[in-house]
């Protein structure tokens, strides 16, 4: 419990630094506009990179523990979409649509490298990275999909989503760690240097950005599209992932880290995609604070139940 909290309490204070900002010393939206821009182009495409470039994916059961986490985000990406005809009816539209897509499915890395780390160390942080691999591209791309088709104001073609998707740097900058990393391309100092302090300021800076899009008056009153995305997210991801790895044959520290990265909040980073490309960003932001908060309650249970 006290692992879990640990890593999820400094991501909520800075969530509520960002909403105190937002509110006192910078109050001009294109402050915050500017800032969406730098996370989203530069400094999370960094961290991905440099994160996945010194991976050790060799020693860990990418098979097991990758195919367990990604078959569940599959999985929940089609419950999503099966569930769009019955949401349409409760009056929930697209953008809010894809923000209940993007709270289910996407996960918060920085609490889930924390936790396996804490929980593992050295051996934990490798699985985790099998994670990221296996993780990062499917929901980039089937979230950038999916705001493409139910977040614009105009329907847009085949060509133009596959478009958006190719253009989203999160897809490629996981594509150039995985690439670097495989192929053993040595990266001068000066590289590691930069990479690392622009990976660094990602964290903070993608939550304050959230925290400056909350609407307090829905977190205390939260909506049905918020409710669902935290059930999804917080109690059926995980269920999804523990089926699958057990499916898989998994079990000790592999289990129990398939099981964290599976309970842990949505990312910071969908606050800012949902920004760029239309999303409901309001209920988006609203969503992972909630998780946020319930995670230090849910994630601990889970890795209970496991270990």
């Amino acid at each position: 419990m006290a692992v879990v909290i640990a890593a999820l309490l400094p991501v909520f204070l800075l969530i509520v630094f960002g909403f105190a900002l937002k509110r006192s010393l910078m109050r001009l939206e294109t402050q915050w506009h500017g800032l969406e821009r730098l996370t989203y182009y530069v400094l999370f495409p960094a961290l991905l990179i440099q994160t996945l470039v010194r991976a050790d994916l060799t020693r860990v059961p990418i098979a097991g523990v990758g195919g367990a986490l990604v078959l569940s985000a599959l999985a929940m990406s089609l419950l999503c979409l099966s569930l769009r005809p019955l949401l349409a009816k409760m009056d929930i539209d697209g953008p809010a649509f894809t923000s209940i897509f993007q709270g289910a499915t996407r996960w918060q890395t920085f609490v889930a490298l924390a936790v396996s780390g804490n929980l593992f160390g050295d051996a934990g942080l490798a699985l985790a990275s099998v994670a990221m691999v296996a993780i990062i591209p499917l929901v980039n791309v089937f979230s950038v999909a999916v705001l493409a088709h139910y977040a614009a104001t105009e329907k847009r073609s085949i060509r133009s989503i596959v478009m958006t998707v190719v253009r989203n740097p999160l897809i490629w900058a996981c594509a150039i760690g995985l690439a670097i990393n495989v192929l053993h391309v040595p990266l001068p100092r000066i590289w590691h240097d930069v990479a690392d302090a622009l990976g660094r300021s990602s964290l903070a800076i993608g939550l304050l950005v959230t925290g400056a899009g909350l609407h307090l008056d829905g977190l205390f009153s939260p909506s049905a599209a918020a409710g669902l995305g935290v059930f999804l997210k917080l109690i059926l991801m995980p269920v999804l992932a523990v089926a699958l790895a057990l499916w898989f044959g998994l079990s000790g520290q592999n289990l129990v880290i398939v099981t964290a990265c599976s309970a842990v909040p949505a990312s910071s980073s969908a606050y800012v995609l949902a920004r760029q490309m239309g999303g409901d960003a309001p209920l988006l932001a609203q969503i992972i604070t909630l998780q946020t908060i319930l995670a230090a309650i849910t994630m601990p249970i889970a890795i209970a139940l496991v270990a």
